[in-house]
């Protein structure tokens, strides 16, 4: 289920407009990404339908015309001979972020200009004919505010906790710890860390996680960005039977760097020292799978604890 914070609503004669925030985790929703969802809705036979939908994410940037239209025509070119097909549950067009730029500039731009139009396209003229144009324009000021307050406040980050085994190797540090949620789920963590903020020795320096590999025995799943985009991405256990050594194997692969650049930090990826990083990996390994197997001597699961480890910032 898609997790959701903040459903404001601002009215505009016929129709309203609804933002929330959506948090999706890749293999559970469509794939690893965040942000705010615009919806105009109105009452269509008695029910409140969402008519189109604006997708303001950190990846998923698109726009669906008529997402709870049952016959919509995807009015594609005769080239590719989909004119006069139909699809159920609306038709998605996916903004160009070179040329488009902020979603939600995009967005508010597009409903100001297009609105109408768009009604039509999604299968709705009678609410288009009856539009208010007026009353939309005078709503979009306050749709934008919140859109933009909800990008900012409700982003789901997380700070963990570095770890109880540190593993120095060059510009990073990898950090072991044995994790266990109040839910019961947990396992052995692998938070990949850097000083992002600052340097060594100074009067400031901040460690900054760049990517968390949390081998759950329930819900196992990595993190890219956890403090900053935190996009969250779980692994599938019928390929993936042991999440300790596909994160082991990934590492012997160099993979790391491009990770790290994902998460947001090309920087660090560009002054990473793969000697360094493969010196300390069998190390490192052998220590992880120690933690693992004294998670099922304790608990039964790999790398549990018996005892709740809360993090230590969550948004």
């Amino acid at each position: 289920m898609v997790q959701l914070k903040g459903r404001p609503r601002v009215d505009a004669g016929n129709v309203t407009f609804v933002m929330q925030h959506e948090l999706w985790d890749g293999n559970i929703q469509d794939h690893a990404d965040q942000g705010v969802v615009v919806q105009v809705v109105s009452d269509v036979d008695g029910k409140e339908t969402v008519l189109l939908r604006f997708n303001c994410f950190d990846e998923e940037r698109s726009y669906v015309y008529g997402p709870e239209n049952e016959n919509i025509e995807v009015g594609g070119p005769m080239m590719l001979e989909a004119s006069n097909e139909k699809v159920s549950g609306g038709k998605k067009f996916r903004l160009d972020p070179i040329i488009d730029g902020n979603p939600i500039a995009w967005t508010m731009k597009t409903i100001k200009n297009k609105l109408p139009q768009m009604l039509n396209r999604a299968g709705y003229p009678e609410i288009a004919e009856n539009l208010d144009t007026e009353e939309v324009l005078m709503a979009l000021p306050e749709v934008e505010a919140i859109s933009r307050e909800l990008f900012a406040t409700k982003r789901n980050v997380v700070k963990h906790n570095r770890g109880t085994e540190i593993f120095e190797a060059g510009n990073i540090r990898f950090g072991l710890e044995m994790r266990r949620l109040p839910v019961g789920d947990g396992g052995l963590a692998i938070h990949v860390l850097a000083d992002i903020g600052g340097v060594p020795g100074k009067s400031f320096v901040e460690e900054t996680e760049m990517i968390a590999f949390d081998c759950f025995w329930d819900g196992p799943h990595y993190h890219y960005g956890p403090r900053n985009k935190n996009h969250r991405i779980y692994w599938d256990r019928t390929l993936i039977e042991d999440p300790l050594g596909w994160c082991l194997e990934q590492l012997n692969r160099n993979k790391l760097g491009a990770m790290i650049e994902r998460a947001g930090y090309p920087g660090v990826a560009a002054d990473l020292d793969e000697d360094k990083i493969e010196a300390v990996l069998p190390d490192m390994g052998k220590k992880a799978r120690e933690m693992s197997n004294l998670g099922i001597e304790l608990t039964g699961h790999p790398g549990l604890p018996l005892e709740p480890t809360p993090n230590m910032v969550r948004g």
